[in-house]
Parts: structure tokens; C-alpha cells; sequence
């Protein structure tokens, strides 16, 4: 069903992959995928979730290194981006109104797709923006996950000399005077891609390169900067999360991977967050970029070893 998927050479989909559409709570179509394990024996179900304009696509390669250790892998596009729906005439703009309807957009992927068609147990895998999601919907998620690696979550940002206590705050501001769905950030999305010499996401320029020409191939899998509306639910979501009486309810276990070389979210935050929740563990991989998964061998071995050792599977007599 590789016609279901958008194909760059150096970037092939897995094999035996099979994707579809499932309905969100508000009718919004997203966009899902499915892939096998490869290997004996069968460690669970990974539920993978990308982050801000990213896609299924983008982690054909982290898919494969997953299933080759015996884990399936369920993954979906978040609504606005990706091959989901978007949701404003201009498609291109970062856009939602709230990370709670990222949060009910888990929960249907669940219902609708991971229980009745994936095999436990389930692990989920989420970085950046969907690693912020994925602490968001913890709560809900303690009886149907065993554990969670989160990947440089976005609790704060770098380079803005506002908390995000001030952005959630001036976000909501505008959003009031409705000016929600304006750029917050960047704006529309170049024809071309940021030179790699001045990219803050990843060291290993293969990886970069393959990433760029896969939007440049397929601009209908991108999107342009975070809108007002978007950033400000950002803000919102990373205080929820970090609010002690929230973070004193977690209890699915958690492996918190932060880039020691992160240019794009704090990773003293990250440190921070990690510290004061008691089903939190920490690691960080000195001189990694932000995308950790899309990064040089040296940095992304370190954190597939590490969900490897944090990740435990059934034992070999189970799998069927």
C-alpha cells in the first residue's frame, strides 16, 4: 500500500506497512499508519508521535529501527499537519485552538485504531511538541501505556524573552482582538529549505538533506510557522503540565531524553521538569541537536539504546 505514502529516494517506506484515515471527536480526518514488527520475539505496540510540522514520512527510518527489535509501530498525523486535515483555508498555517484537541485526538487513535487493531503492550515514543502532548494526556493514558520516552519535550522556548506564563498571557490577549490565526513566527514556509550550515535541528547533514527534500517534494506534507492561537496553546499545555498537583498525578513511567545542544527548546527546563517528577528519569545526550532522532549515528544510537534498556517487551515465551 505504498500509494497510501509520499516516497523520496534514500527514504523508502517499511515493508508491509499499511495506512488509512480515522475521525477525530469533531469530524476532522487524520491521517494513520501501521507497521509490523520484523523480528521475533514481538515486544509491543510503539505509539509514536511526531512533532510540530512534522509526519509519518519523516520517521520511515526510526520505524524501521523499531521494528527490527521487535516492536509494531502505530503512528498518525496530528490534525493541521502532515497528510491530516488541516484547519484553516490557508493550510499552511501552524494552527489549533487548544493542545486538548491534540490530547482527544490521541485518545480516538486509540480507541479507534491502536485497541482494536494492535497488539500490547503499549509504549509510546513522542518528541518535541508531541512529547508536550503525550505529558498532557498521561493522566489518561495510565491504563493502556506501560511506559513513555519522551524526546526534547517543548516546555519552553529559546530565544523569546518572554515566559511562557507572558506568551500565554499576550496570546490570549490577541487571540480576544482576533488575531489568533496571524504568524506568531517565521511565516510561510520558504520554497527551499534553511541552509543545513544554519539549521538549529540536526548535525548530520544526510539526515537534514533527506527531510528537506521530502517537503520539498511533497509541500502539501508541510506547514508554515506556529500561529498567535497555536504558540499561545503551547504556553497553556506547558503550564498544565507543570503544575505540581498535575505532575504529582503522573504514574505511567517516564524516560526523559534531552539534547544536551538544543537550540530550539530549553533544555534546563527539561532538566527541571525531570527533577520534580517522581515517575520522571533523565538523560541527556551531550552535544545532541534538538532532533535527536533525525541526528548524526553518534547521538541517535545513544537514544535508541537507551528506550531499548527502558522499554521492556513480553518475554519471548508469549509471543505467538
Amino acid at each position: 500500500m505504498t500509494d497510501l505514502f509520499h516516497e523520496i529516494p534514500g527514504n523508502p517506506v517499511p515493508e508491509r506497512a499499511t495506512s488509512g484515515d480515522f475521525v477525530a471527536h469533531d469530524g476532522k480526518r487524520l491521517r494513520y499508519a501501521l507497521f509490523p514488527a520484523t523480528s521475533h520475539p514481538f515486544k509491543g505496540t510503539v505509539i509514536l508521535l511526531n512533532g510540530r510540522n512534522e509526519c509519518i514520512e519523516k520517521y520511515f527510518e526510526t520505524i524501521r529501527d523499531l521494528t527490527v527489535r521487535g516492536h509494531a509501530v502505530a503512528t498518525f498525523d496530528w490534525r493541521g499537519q502532515g497528510g491530516s486535515e488541516r484547519l484553516l483555508r490557508d493550510g499552511h498555517r501552524g494552527y489549533v485552538r487548544s493542545f486538548d484537541h491534540y490530547v482527544r485526538d490521541l485518545e480516538a487513535f486509540f480507541e479507534q485504531i491502536v485497541l482494536p487493531d494492535c497488539r500490547g503492550p503499549f509504549f509510546l515514543l513522542a518528541h518535541s511538541s508531541g512529547a508536550l502532548i503525550a505529558l498532557l494526556a498521561a493522566p489518561s493514558m495510565s491504563n493502556r501505556v506501560q511506559r513513555m520516552v519522551l524526546v526534547a519535550p517543548f516546555l519552553s522556548v529559546i530565544g523569546v524573552p518572554l515566559s511562557m506564563t507572558s506568551i500565554r498571557r499576550l496570546g490570549t490577549l490577541a487571540c480576544w482582538l482576533g488575531l489568533g490565526r496571524l504568524y506568531a513566527a517565521w511565516g510561510p514556509r520558504p520554497r527551499e529549505g534553511t541552509p543545513f550550515a544554519v539549521n538549529k535541528l540536526t548535525s548530520d547533514e544526510r539526515r537534514y538533506r533527506r527531510n528537506i527534500l521530502l517537503y520539498e517534494t511533497y509541500p502539501e506534507l508541510s506547514v508554515g510557522g506556529p500561529t498567535i492561537a497555536w504558540l499561545r496553546a503551547a504556553a497553556q499545555a506547558s503550564q498544565t503540565v507543570r503544575d505540581p498537583q498535575f505532575m504529582a498525578a503522573l504514574k505511567v513511567p517516564m524516560l526523559i531524553v534531552n539534547a544536551g545542544a538544543d537550540e530550539v527548546v530549553s533544555s534546563r527546563d527539561v532538566e527541571q521538569f525531570a527533577s520534580q517528577c517522581r515517575v520522571a528519569s533523565l538523560l541527556t545526550i551531550d552535544g545532541a541537536r534538538h532532533e535527536i532522532l533525525q541526528e548524526a549515528d553518534i547521538y541517535r544510537e545513544q537514544l535508541l539504546a537507551a528506550f531499548s534498556a527502558f522499554v521492556p517487551g513480553t518475554p519471548a515465551t508469549a509471543d505467538a
